[in-house]
């Protein structure tokens, strides 16, 4: 029976996007509501999920909750401007290397159950999973819909694997980000971190006690499953 449940973020942890997908998150922004986007600095938002990200962005320019219908206009355009951009320049979408390859044989081995939590919308993040040829369909997946924060989001991805296997002795999150260090230590999960530019000290920094650049190492992969730790405030305090 499975025993331990992996989940992945998307951007930065499976495919090389983050840059052009904030680029094209507000530049959909400007043609659909003509304003300017604030900043693509997603720190400064309360949570770093499309949801917040657009409901901030909407309350200040509009002071009002955004609409379903705000929202799937801001989709449309979104996911327009992704599936531009991909096929003018592919490499913009790259996958980190072997991230499809350490899927594939993750989903094969009895041992793992494997999920995505991602703080974007699920129209642009199967997109960019599709576009990389990651299989979806044994995926246990939460999206930022209807979601306001990543503790939602990645307790989703957890209670919908669960209906599949009733309890893990070990749930591990793999992300890229600050605030994916934060989420976990916040939620007691252990988190191996992924920086495909090589800066490992910004996560280690955080209190990540497991940093890797891509998936090429498999085994070493399967021993960080086994050996992360949740993230440790004392350990970015002696940093």
């Amino acid at each position: 029976m499975p025993e331990t449940l992996i989940i992945f973020d998307i951007d930065g942890t499976l495919l090389h996007s983050n840059r052009v997908d904030s680029q094209c998150f507000a530049q959909a922004y400007e043609l659909v509501f003509k304003k300017p986007f604030p900043t693509i600095d997603w720190r400064q938002y309360p949570h770093v999920t499309d949801t917040t990200i657009f409901n901030t962005v909407i309350q200040q320019h509009f002071g009002r909750q955004a609409s379903e219908e705000d929202i799937q206009r801001q989709l449309d355009c979104f996911v327009g401007l992704l599936t531009e951009n991909r096929r003018k320049d592919p490499q913009q979408f790259a996958e980190v290397p072997d991230a499809k390859n350490m899927i594939e044989k993750l989903i094969d081995d009895d041992r793992f159950v494997i999920g995505i939590a991602t703080g974007g919308w699920m129209r642009p993040a199967t997109l960019k999973l599709n576009h990389i040829g990651i299989p979806t369909e044994h995926l246990h997946m939460s999206f930022a819909d209807g979601k306001e924060t990543r503790e939602e989001i990645i307790n989703s991805s957890i209670q919908s694997a669960k209906q599949h296997q009733n309890n893990f002795n070990r749930i591990v999150y793999v992300g890229d980000a600050v605030w994916d260090v934060q989420t976990t230590r916040t939620m007691q999960l252990n988190f191996i971190g992924i920086r495909i530019n090589g800066d490992r000290e910004v996560l280690l920094r955080e209190g990540a006690s497991h940093v890797i650049e891509n998936y090429r190492d498999y085994s070493q992969f399967l021993q960080f499953v086994e050996t992360a730790k949740v993230p440790s405030l004392s350990s970015k305090i002696q940093q």
